[in-house]
């Protein structure tokens, strides 16, 4: 009986001796030490900080599978759903029978026929990638492109002088002009004033050839045809309202040679739009 005594005494007293801590949050909180006498912590067998307490922010009754938050409705699953028997498309009539097309309004005006129209899309454009003289310049200064040959769309597109999306074509533009310095030759669709005398000025002579769709597939991919077991196209003639913006007609496959100008295209090329 005494020792029961005494050991529910001393019980009694070693939890009066610990101390309690609580927290705050659920995370880590920490007590800095405000005595300066650090031996007391240290034989009363304490580290240098008090009060660590940390919890979890994940454990394992929290994990669930990844379903969406919101649940799919289950239509005409009984009245006690709020959706059963109808549906939530209310008594008859057109709407809860059936679907009916897109923008109908029920009889009246609707709305795209409201608005008035606005502008128009030109079926006859073309889009030509730019490239500039600058640009064939330093290609020909690192060596990608040879200026002793022909220097035609296929080149440029082979080089990285333009993208791989060529729709109808490449202009040539007058950027970085002052960099040529040497004769050079080639075929493009287009050609600004500029660049033309740019390059005429330094001994080479520029081309506005005609290419058209198929046709410049088979100039810039010819082993798509080879892949499809067809034959390459013949070259297409400019139609009549684009004959005085170009010079003369593609040539398939890819030519390597320049076709020299005569003096009457030459005079008709140098003559102002």
């Amino acid at each position: 009986m005494i020792k029961r005594r005494l050991l529910s005494s001393l019980l009694s007293s070693t939890s009066l001796s610990t101390p309690k801590t609580t927290s705050i949050s659920t995370f880590t909180q920490i007590q800095p030490i405000k005595d300066s006498n650090f031996n007391n912590y240290i034989a009363n067998g304490a580290s240098g900080f008090m009060g660590i307490r940390a919890y979890s922010l994940l454990s394992l009754n929290d994990l669930r599978d990844n379903v969406p938050r919101k649940q799919k409705i289950r239509k005409g699953r009984g009245i006690g759903s709020g959706k059963g028997k109808t549906a939530g498309r209310g008594h008859k009539g057109q709407k809860a029978r059936g679907t009916f097309k897109f923008g109908f309004e029920g009889g009246q005006t609707p709305m795209r026929r409201r608005l008035p129209k606005r502008g128009f899309k030109n079926p006859f454009s073309l889009t030509f990638q730019p490239v500039g003289l600058g640009k064939i310049a330093k290609l020909i200064n690192a060596g990608k492109i040879d200026s002793h040959e022909l220097i035609t769309m296929k080149t440029l597109k082979e080089t990285g002088a333009i993208g791989k999306q060529i729709k109808d074509g490449v202009r040539l533009m007058g950027r970085g002009l002052e960099k040529i310095q040497w004769p050079i030759h080639l075929e493009v669709s287009r050609v600004t004033v500029r660049a033309k005398e740019a390059v005429e000025a330094a001994g080479g002579s520029v081309r506005r050839v005609h290419y058209n769709q198929l046709g410049l597939r088979a100039l810039l991919k010819p082993e798509w045809f080879e892949k499809k077991g067809r034959l390459l196209p013949k070259a297409a003639r400019p139609p009549p309202k684009l004959k005085d913006k170009v010079d003369s007609i593609g040539r398939l496959p890819a030519p390597t040679k320049p076709i020299p100008f005569y003096t009457e295209e030459r005079e008709v090329a140098s003559a102002p739009a």
